[in-house]
């Protein structure tokens, strides 16, 4: 089924055919029909999306800085929530604001902006592929939608070639009753009881908070954990009681949930030749862009959609192959790239016992602020590099040495709870 005031344009022949098709209208997705849009105007595109909107049902935020001064209009559109003033974090030993500006955009603005301003004819709602080729896409219903270029955005798919653990989280938006006093967003707080996300055993937890208007705040349950899996009516009934805790009444207006790869290491070429069709370039999360150790995309998925978009606005010619290939080659720089960052996730999950990692978190929470957003932006200095390893070490030294040199733990795949 298709939105009704987006339809897709005839199809038929390759006369008709689209430059390129865009299979995922998720975060990765949109961005690039976005950029495409704005940087390759005489590019005719369309949009693929199983779901009912562009951008799921998810929040995505980011640090200010981890987004390139250069490729801040890609999101400068949107209405975003923003912190300038900073942000918290809160462990058992240490409590510190730091400086770093914060943003946060919400999936409905995300749908909204975009279908405001994409063409009418370029996004296709409630509408499923079957099949991605060199030449275009075949729906689930028979249609073929012919295209010189497909790019598959569709979300992450595990492999058994991939190692690490899991981001386990469950967040709800609450409009309070009364103002709810706070001016910044709490990123950690990580004095909460370090228990497991499905009722039992322990895991890395920390509650984060975003303080979204004077009376609304949304309040979600993180867990670092071995299994891809959650009890959903704990983690409600954990929100509930941090809520009330701080002394936050009022009722629940949304909620989102989520489990996301945080990856440890594994062999990349095998798990990209499993979800990857010869031709058809791969981008998001399914690509491989993703920050390892904080499962964050919105970085990598502003970068790409306009490397892709300047691309195609210089090279009309490019073929469906030059593209893949172009971001065949971006996904292993980057997962070269972010190595450090993959033997940082071996120590947190096989050098740290589950209810001790808090203390790996503490421990780099305690380190200069600067030294942080460069963390987070995934832009580490050699020097941060070696900081974040000297000094009083949070984890047993003859495990930490043991996962140096692990290949990570595989991916355990079990259906979500």
């Amino acid at each position: 089924m298709v939105d009704s005031q987006h339809s897709p344009a005839p199809t038929g022949g390759q006369a008709d055919a689209y430059d390129v098709a865009i299979v995922g209208g998720g975060l990765a997705g949109g961005l690039i029909a976005l950029a495409l849009h704005r940087h390759a105007p005489d590019c005719r595109f369309v949009v693929i999306e199983a779901g009912r909107t562009l951008g799921g049902h998810h929040r995505w935020s980011w640090f200010e800085t981890d987004i390139p001064v250069s490729d801040r209009t890609l999101v400068a559109g949107f209405h975003l929530n923003g912190w300038d003033e900073g942000y918290d974090i809160t462990f058992p030993r240490l409590g510190r604001t730091l400086p770093t500006a914060y943003r946060s955009l919400a999936s409905a603005e995300f749908h909204r902006a975009l279908m405001a301003e994409l063409p009418a004819d370029r996004v296709m709602l409630e509408t499923k592929a079957a099949s991605l080729d060199t030449g275009g896409v075949t729906l689930t219903d028979g249609t073929r939608l012919a295209a010189k270029r497909v790019i598959d955005c569709r979300p992450f798919k595990s492999s058994n070639a991939l190692s690490g653990g899991w981001q386990v989280f469950l967040g709800q938006h609450f409009k309070c009753d009364k103002p709810h006093g706070l001016t910044r967003p709490v990123i950690m707080d990580a004095s909460v009881d370090q228990i497991a996300p499905y009722g039992n055993g322990e895991a890395y937890r920390f509650v984060y908070v975003l303080p979204l208007s004077a009376d609304e705040v949304f309040i979600e349950d993180t867990y670092y954990a071995d299994q891809p899996r959650m009890d959903a009516d704990v983690l409600k009934g954990r929100v509930a009681e941090y809520a009330h805790r701080n002394g936050w009444k009022g009722e629940v207006i949304d909620q989102e949930a989520g489990i996301l790869p945080v990856i440890s290491g594994g062999d990349f070429n095998a798990a990209l030749a499993e979800v990857a069709t010869p031709g058809v370039a791969l981008a998001g999360a399914r690509g491989g862009f993703s920050h390892p150790l904080t499962s964050y995309t919105i970085p990598f998925a502003v970068n790409n959609a306009l490397a892709i978009a300047q691309l195609i606005a210089r090279r009309p010619d490019l073929t469906g192959a030059e593209l893949s290939a172009f971001c065949q080659r971006r996904a292993k720089r980057h997962w070269r790239a972010t190595a450090y960052y993959r033997m940082l996730s071996r120590m947190l999950f096989e050098a740290a016992e589950p209810g001790k990692r808090v203390v790996v978190f503490e421990h780099f929470y305690a380190l200069k602020g600067n030294l942080v957003e460069r963390f987070y932006a995934g832009r580490s200095t050699w020097p941060d590099r070696l900081r974040i390893l000297t000094g009083k070490p949070p984890v047993a030294i003859p495990r930490a040495i043991r996962a140096l040199f692990s290949s990570g733990k595989p991916f355990k795949t079990e259906t979500p709870a």
